[in-house]
């Protein structure tokens, strides 16, 4: 006997307010995506290792991008790889560690920054800081901050092969 679609009514508070998140997270990750792609060519991936460098006073390990945005190593190369093609971002060899590259926004990254940032708080304005109050966002805040403090617990799985068996060797 198959079962119909579920409705909210018969979801538990933690499946709705799991859903809820990932629902949230997609509609506003997807609104600012085509608002910084049409006004500045930008997608929202580059958009993220904009903020990360711009938050920064000094150049940054590449390194380090991979452990700090929700981008995988290898997309924050690819970033990495067009940001610099378009003269935003600038590699240099680090000066504590020879094997390590450094990356810092260049000025034309640093303005290009500001303008998209100023795009993705005009595009949310009218469905996330014009809609929550105070109290909401800082309950947002606080649910992020009890999720990110169990970082290691939230990663995602290793992956398994056909065999069942771990994907490590």
């Amino acid at each position: 006997m198959t079962r119909g679609k579920l409705t909210q009514a018969e979801m538990s508070p933690a499946d709705h307010a799991f859903y809820g998140l990932v629902w949230a997270g997609t509609v506003l990750t997807d609104r600012v995506d085509k608002a910084l792609n049409k006004a500045h060519g930008l997608p929202v991936s580059w958009f993220e290792v904009m903020l990360w460098l711009a938050s920064q006073n000094d150049p940054v390990p590449a390194s380090v991008l991979g452990n700090s945005t929700m981008l995988s190593r290898s997309q924050v190369s690819r970033v990495l790889d067009a940001l610099q093609e378009r003269g935003l971002v600038v590699r240099t060899p680090s000066a504590r560690d020879a094997r390590s590259i450094e990356v810092a926004l260049t000025a034309e990254g640093h303005e290009l920054f500001e303008q998209a940032d100023a795009t993705r708080r005009d595009c949310l304005a009218p469905i996330f800081t014009e809609v929550l109050d105070e109290g909401d966002l800082e309950a947002l805040r606080t649910v992020w901050r009890k999720l990110k403090g169990r970082k290691a617990e939230l990663a995602p799985p290793p992956a398994t092969g056909r065999s069942g068996r771990s994907g490590t060797a």
